[in-house]
């Protein structure tokens, strides 16, 4: 359904609906969010455009609002489009309440993107996806029917996601018969995305580091017997193995608590009471 306002926005137009003009994507951290707005915008074949919500702000008065205006412009021109908003609550907190705020730097941002998504048209087939941490903040305005009136959330990978993540991790390594991913990824629930990649570099990591060792200990070995140099030696690492997955697993710490994930569920099921 996602792709569906780029792909056939005839289609609403012909049922007398306008087409949705964006999504918000909510949910703990390292989850997937931006992989799965390149995602859609690859399944529509429409053009990528990724910002991040601070990139936009600037100390100078007026500059950030043109910084806005600046994206939608590249976005309009670009179309068929996905104009993807990362780390969103850092521009489009709830209006009134940016103390501290420089002149109220924040407030316009938010008016400016309102603005342009409302001057929108259908024809100019440019869909926002939106992606935060914390839509508990995120103001309400942007949210209305016709702005990023659709919410989805983003939960922590289930056992066949976890494993579909570390294959994804690990496609162009060399990984030994005996390392379980099935069983690796049983061992990570709770676990996000982010945890699961920075576990498959910490593998490489001790088997690129043991690898090096191997070639040093072995060259001094040959400068001591130069004829050992004639034998022809295997490779000492050839492969990832399971040991240093097990080390690896020694780091691994959660970057999402139960507190956390709850905290989203209570949202989404508030959200869901409140929509129908």
């Amino acid at each position: 359904l996602l792709q569906y306002p780029v792909e056939h926005p005839d289609k609403f137009l012909k049922f007398g609906m306008t087409p949705s003009k964006g999504v918000l994507f909510y949910g703990p951290p390292g989850c997937g969010k931006t992989l799965l707005a390149k995602a859609i915008a690859n399944e529509c074949q429409a053009n990528f455009i990724s910002i991040k919500g601070p990139e936009l702000l600037t100390m100078w008065f007026g500059e950030s609002e043109a910084n806005v205006r600046e994206i939608f412009d590249k976005a309009r021109q670009a179309a068929p489009c996905v104009l993807f908003f990362d780390e969103l609550d850092s521009i489009a907190k709830a209006r009134g309440g940016n103390i501290g705020d420089g002149g109220g730097a924040a407030d316009r941002v938010i008016n400016q993107i309102l603005t342009e998504m409302d001057g929108m048209s259908t024809k100019k087939n440019v869909f926002i996806i939106g992606a935060t941490n914390r839509p508990d903040i995120i103001d309400p305005a942007i949210l209305r029917p016709g702005r990023l009136d659709q919410l989805i959330y983003i939960p922590l990978p289930d056992e066949k996601s976890r494993v579909a993540i570390l294959k994804a991790n690990l496609r162009k390594s060399p990984v030994a018969k005996d390392v379980d991913l099935d069983f690796l990824a049983k061992m990570t629930n709770g676990f996000s995305g982010a945890d699961l990649t920075e576990i498959c570099q910490r593998a490489c990591k001790l088997a690129i580091r043991e690898s090096i060792e191997s070639e040093i200990r072995r060259e001094r070995e040959r400068q001591t017997n130069p004829s050992a140099m004639e034998v022809e030696e295997d490779d000492p690492v050839p492969e990832i193995r399971r040991d240093h997955f097990e080390e690896a697993m020694r780091f691994a710490r959660r970057s999402v608590s139960d507190n956390d994930i709850r905290k989203y569920e209570m949202f989404a099921q508030t959200l869901q009471q409140s929509r129908g």
